[in-house]
Formats: C-alpha cells, structure tokens, sequence
C-alpha cells in the first residue's frame, strides 16, 4: 500500500512514519512543510528505506499536490500537517487558519480531483484520515463524563477551533462528494522527538539545564496522556479497519493534573540524572507557578471504548512506563535537543542539508 503522509517530519507524523517502515510492508511519502516544528532527524533510520520518500511541499499548495497524486498515485493519505501549539495560536492565529483551515481545504480539493480519476475499485479502496485532537471539544467539570465521538464540538482556543473547522470540512467532503474519509481525535500526545515547547520535553530539558519549570495557573488542569507510539499503532488499525465515515476517539486512559506531571518528571529524573541537579536541591525545587493561559481549558478526558471495541486497540503503555521511557530517550538524545535548541535543525529547511 501507498500512503502519503501529511506532517511526516512533525511530532505525531514521523512516529507514525517509524511505526509504518519498521512494522508494515507499507510504503511512504512523506509531504510536509518542514516549518519550524519539523524535523527530518525525528525520522531516524526509517529514512534509510527504500520504502520511504520525502517531499518538501505546502499542503496550501494546490499544483504541488496535484502533480504529486498524480505521479504517485496513493492509495491514502493521513492527514497530519497543522500548526498545533496553543500559546502560538493566542499569540498569531492567522497562520492557524492558514494551515490547519485554508491547507485542509486545499488538500480535499486535490484528493477529489485524484480521487475521481480513479477507477471503481481503486476508489473504493482509497482513504483519507484525518488525525485531529480532543481540544476541539473544549474541556470538561471535574464530574463529567469523558469526551466520546458524539460530543459537541466546543473549542477555546483559535488553535482548536481552526482544528474543529477542518474536521468540519473533512466531513463535509465525505458527505458532499462521497469522498472515503475517517477522523480520529487523540488526547494529549508524548514521547520521543517531541518538539521542546510541548510540556512534558520543556520541563525535561529546563531541569536538566537548571533553569525554571513554569506551570500556569495552580496546575490542576487534567489532560490524558497518550504515548505517541501507541497513538501510531491505533492510526494504523484505524486507517486498515476503520468504517469510512465514521469517527474514533484515541486515549491513552490516563488523566492527571499538569503539576502531577511535573512532579513524576522530577521524580524520575532524581532516579535517572541525580548528577544534573543543583548541589543540595531537588529537581521539584525549580517549579514555579506563572500566570494561567487565556482560556485554558481545565479537563480533558478521552472515551476510546469505540476504538477498544470495534478494532480492537488499546495502549500498551501507562503513563510511569511511558514518562521513564520518554525522559530516557532525552537522556540519550541530548544531540538532537541541541540542534532544536540552537536552531541547527533548521539548516534542512534552508536547504543547507540535503532533504530528499
């Protein structure tokens, strides 16, 4: 199977593309952008095969996409290219409505100009999935019941709405046009090769440097917790198995409170880099509480009996298993932070390194 990979250099994308190289006989196309978040060194060996190919290109980029469908002739895509960062929405939304609205139209447009030249069994195998995020939503009281795939959409942020809107679109081309299409909405994602303005690598790499681990607010926001490599695995079962037109909620089953986060982070780093901390400290010592997010949401909570159900998935990884695994990998991986942090991953954006 043929399979472009939208956001492949980015967080979520390039797991999935490990996942696929490594554990299926898939072959892929890696389209993405390479924006500030993305990083072909997160792609590690599966670069290396001769099943994977890279294609530098904007999802707002109608003849890019035309012309690469037409010569590689997928038989799906997996949507995943987005501005994803929440306090980067608060601060300039119009580049999330550029992407995450204008770039999925655009790339729907393209996939049904593909798509209609297919023939009738072709078209019926093809699929689009759509990989969204539980933001949409909004969030949830302390006492109500987790988000399932009939939830209200609720967003608060522009980051979550410019993502509620694309989900919109997509199902709107499914019903329209009868494009082939499936959504999935995940929980919070963590793991390896995560972008270091995300929570959980930020507080790593500011407690190993010694410098402040700023929570906002009182830190009682609950998020669930999914590790991204069990996030690939679920996207893969869902992209195989999934009822077109239908939704499924991926969730890692593990709400916790941000500064519950925090503290198991420094927990595990007292075990795992005791040498790193300040002479007579502890890692716990560096949180500091700072001014809460404009319209943070308090809750998030993932339903995913329909995924467990119907295709039969579920997390292999609790959230300690997978936070020790995770700071691990920063432990060994202090290069690839480096290069993020100095901006020297960037150099394969500006054409300095080659990327195809």
């Amino acid at each position: 199977m043929k399979v472009i990979i939208s956001g492949g250099a980015g967080f979520i994308g390039s797991a999935l593309i490990r996942y696929l190289i490594q554990d299926t006989d898939t072959q892929v196309m890696n389209l993405d952008k390479l924006t500030y978040a993305g990083n072909l060194a997160s792609l590690g060996h599966a670069a290396e095969s001769p099943r994977y190919q890279f294609v530098q290109a904007d999802i707002c980029d109608a003849h890019a996409l035309n012309q690469l469908f037409a010569q590689w002739q997928p038989d799906a895509i997996m949507h995943l290219a987005a501005e994803s960062h929440v306090d980067r929405s608060i601060d300039g939304p119009g580049d999330f409505i550029q992407t995450n609205l204008v770039g999925t139209y655009t790339l729907l447009e393209s996939i049904k100009t593909y798509w209609s030249t297919l023939n009738a069994g072709a078209q019926a195998n093809f699929r689009l999935l759509n990989i969204s995020t539980d933001e949409v939503f909004g969030d949830l009281h302390p006492d109500d019941p987790p988000f399932d795939e009939q939830t209200a959409y609720n967003p608060s942020s522009p980051y979550a709405a410019s993502k509620a809107g694309a989900d919109h679109l997509v199902r709107a081309w499914g019903r329209t046009y009868g494009l082939p299409t499936i959504i999935t909405n995940c929980s919070n994602n963590y793991g390896p090769y995560q972008f270091p303005e995300k929570l959980i690598p930020h507080m790593i790499l500011n407690a190993l440097a010694g410098k402040a681990l700023p929570v906002y607010g009182n830190g009682l926001q609950i998020r669930d917790w999914l590790h991204v490599e069990d996030h690939a695995r679920a996207l893969y079962r869902v992209l195989m198995q999934g009822e077109i037109g239908a939704t499924y909620n991926i969730g890692g089953n593990n709400e916790i409170k941000n500064i519950d986060v925090v503290n198991e982070i420094c927990n595990v780093l007292e075990h795992l880099s005791p040498e790193r901390k300040i002479k007579n400290s502890q890692y716990s010592d560096l949180i500091k509480y700072v001014d809460d997010r404009p319209g943070h949401d308090k809750r998030y909570a993932i339903n995913a009996g329909k995924i467990y159900k119907e295709l039969g998935w579920q997390p292999t990884e609790n959230f300690q298993s997978g936070l020790k695994k995770t700071i691990s990998w920063y432990l060994n991986n202090e290069q690839w932070c480096q290069n993020i942090i100095d901006g020297s991953y960037q150099l394969q954006r500006l054409g300095k390194i080659p990327i195809s």
